[in-house]
């Protein structure tokens, strides 16, 4: 029988799954600034607050189950409270289905209707993947940061890409 995927938003209901799956990304040790998951009563009180404040935030479903997630949250600052930044994580198994560009799709719209201008994010300049999805869905280069991973004693560098609601300038 043929999977069926989904993304959602997110909801009270997908938090357990949630974190056993932002654990899962983050042991990976490539996709995230964390090696593990926070403790599940920190985890529930992100995503409480974010869904109180109404943050764009979208689950991904396979076969009824949370496989991965994407947010944009807002960054510090009465000056920058037209910028969001991006958070994306999908287990291995749920991969190049199409999960992904659908996850950060629905993100992306949430966070125009919320509001905001501007999308910021960040990413391992070795995540040749993710920085390509990037780029389809529009999101500018902006630099090249140095050193911002260490990870078992290794260092690696990444790229800060942004997506301008109105088009890059």
């Amino acid at each position: 029988m043929p999977s069926t995927s989904l993304v959602v938003p997110l909801a009270e209901a997908h938090f357990h799954q949630l974190h056993a799956v932002l654990d899962e990304v983050a042991r990976e040790k490539r996709y995230l600034a964390m090696l593990q998951a926070p403790p599940r009563e920190q985890t529930f009180a992100f995503l409480r607050e974010s869904l109180s404040n109404r943050n764009p935030h979208v689950v991904a479903l396979l076969d009824g189950q949370v496989v991965g997630w994407c947010d944009v949250l807002p960054v510090f600052g009465e000056a920058r409270r037209h910028v969001g930044t991006l958070g994306i994580g999908l287990v291995r198994r749920a991969r190049h289905r199409g999960l992904g560009r659908a996850l950060l799709e629905a993100a992306i719209a949430g966070a125009w209707v919320k509001g905001l201008a501007r999308i910021e994010l960040t990413v391992r300049a070795d995540n040749h993947n993710a920085r390509e999805l990037y780029e389809r869905l529009g999101f500018q280069h902006e630099g090249r940061q140095y050193g911002t991973f260490q990870v078992d004693g290794e260092t690696f560098d990444s790229h800060a890409m942004a997506l301008l609601r109105d088009g890059p300038r």
